[in-house]
């Protein structure tokens, strides 16, 4: 027999602060049950039977197409906060302390788009008991191996097939009679990707911020961590905070400590994609994350930043120029991608175009421009817009036959990398604003491959700026604002409501 905490009937609500309201209630409802019961547990209890708690939900009925844009100007150009249709729309929710201003602006949505009651209430998807922990929480870890391995008997573990990508796929088909999706991710998908967070990039989600960068090489990092030090010290700065792995957290000049600030540790190694966060107050800031070399760990990383929702993701990074007229230290921004990196085949069919989006595009221009300082002909002798090819196999050029040059010419591709595709394609399947702005480090089809000495001085003279142009566009995209960001060439014929 399930033992189950009191059950919460669901209710409407025309208030989205008091529908934000009663989906926490639900949630630490929940989730106190489930860390009693595993306490109990630990100590040596025998329960009741078996321990289960469900995620809230949020659900909406409409009855027509119509909505109320002309009363409601400021939203009528998103790309999000309304259905398709009529119908019932329904989602579950997980972790209001993470995402209760996101979750408060898309019941806003939904009610001025569509002047409906939001119904809250607990749904019947269990929470799987991993999910349950505290930040710091390891009470698992003082049980015996037989003892965890009676868990599963006693709680719900995560059960993958309720995790899957199918809603962002465009796969997902509901039974007859069930909701249509309000959401790109379930709940248990969400804090998934959450717990994978903590595990690959050693901070915690709540640091990650609004705008994103990726790089392919820790010499941005340094950077980064250099400017990020340097932003503190700096009383008038407008970032608060600077957080490196291990959420270690350094504060503004002048600011005080937050609580639970002293539990930040230096990791005895880096986690294999680390990240570090320069935090805004409106959580507006940059988070970068060093993936590595690949597309395995593009495709990793972003699958679970995905859940964060957040405004855009860049990618910055080093490769190959596959053009004779590019010089070493050359930008290349990517307005294509030729995608040879296999990793996403099953869930982005190759026939789908990747598009460059005009706003992130823009913005990487001008950054080049602002920082550079360079206009009209010299901007585009050290700047080439082109397709940008990605591939799995890192000595394509070893290859016989010349088959990958081949492809390569005729694809018309100017660069080459290994990362950059996975990292727009999982943007557009994951409706995540993308670019990418990468500079040449080697021309191996001229004879200009990297030698240690060459590397060395390359990454001297050009990471600091590279960096410091993806910082500039960042701050470019802030300013414009999120509706001119969030642009609907994202959006398939019947999307989500929800961001």
């Amino acid at each position: 027999m399930p033992y189950l905490p009191p059950f919460i009937a669901p209710t409407r609500y025309s208030d989205p602060a008091a529908a934000l309201a009663q989906v926490r209630a639900i949630y630490d409802q929940q989730i106190a049950h489930l860390r009693d019961a595993m306490q109990r547990y630990v100590a040596g209890e025998t329960l009741p039977g078996h321990v289960r708690a469900c995620y809230p939900f949020v659900r909406i009925h409409t009855d027509t197409v119509a909505r109320a844009i002309l009363e409601t100007p400021d939203i009528s150009q998103l790309s999000f906060g309304f259905v398709a249709g009529p119908g019932r729309f329904e989602t579950t929710l997980t972790r209001p302390d993470l995402f209760g201003n996101y979750y408060l602006e898309q019941f806003r949505l939904l009610m001025q788009n569509h002047d409906v009651e939001l119904e809250v209430g607990t749904s019947a998807q269990p929470i799987p008991i991993h999910f349950s922990f505290a930040e710091n929480d390891h009470i698992e870890g003082s049980m015996t191996a037989a003892r965890r391995m009676l868990m599963r008997d006693v709680f719900d573990l995560p059960d993958l097939s309720a995790m899957d990508d199918g809603i962002a796929n465009g796969t997902y088909e509901p039974l007859p009679g069930e909701p249509q999706p309000l959401a790109l991710f379930t709940a248990a998908r969400v804090d998934y990707s959450l717990q994978r967070l903590r595990h690959y990039t050693g901070t915690s989600p709540h640091w990650f911020q609004n705008f994103v960068l990726f790089t392919n090489y820790q010499f941005y990092i340094d950077e980064f961590v250099r400017l990020g030090h340097e932003a503190m010290a700096d009383p008038d700065s407008e970032y608060i905070a600077f957080i490196e792995p291990g959420n270690v957290v350094t504060r503004r000049t002048g600011l005080p400590a937050a609580e639970g600030d002293e539990l930040g540790v230096p990791p005895p190694r880096l986690p294999q994609m680390p990240g570090y966060h320069l935090l805004r107050a409106d959580h507006s800031g940059i988070t970068m994350v060093n993936i590595g070399v690949g597309p395995a760990n593009a495709k990793n990383i972003t699958d679970h930043i995905a859940v964060l929702r957040p405004h855009a993701w860049v990618m910055l990074g080093h490769c190959a120029g596959l053009r004779n007229s590019q010089q070493l230290g050359d930008y290349v921004l990517a307005h294509g991608y030729v995608r040879e990196d296999h990793v996403l085949d099953e869930e982005l069919p190759l026939w789908v175009p990747i598009p460059a989006l005009a706003e992130i595009q823009v913005a990487l221009e001008k950054a080049v421009a602002d920082v550079t300082h360079a206009v009209g002909p010299d901007l585009k002798r050290i700047m080439r817009t082109g397709t940008v090819a990605s591939t799995d196999n890192r000595n394509w050029e070893l290859l016989p036959g010349n088959q990958p040059q081949r492809r390569f010419s005729q694809s018309r591709a100017v660069a080459l990398d290994m990362e950059s595709a996975t990292i727009a394609a999982n943007g557009f399947r994951f409706r995540v604003p993308y670019g990418t702005l990468l500079c040449v480090s080697d021309k191996p089809l001229h004879g200009e491959i990297k030698l240690p000495g060459m590397a060395n001085h390359f990454y001297r003279e050009r990471v600091d700026q590279h960096l410091r142009i993806g910082i500039r566009a960042i701050e470019l995209l802030r300013a414009e604002g999120i509706t001119q960001l969030h642009s609907r060439k994202l959006r398939s014929f019947s999307e989500v409501a929800f961001q």
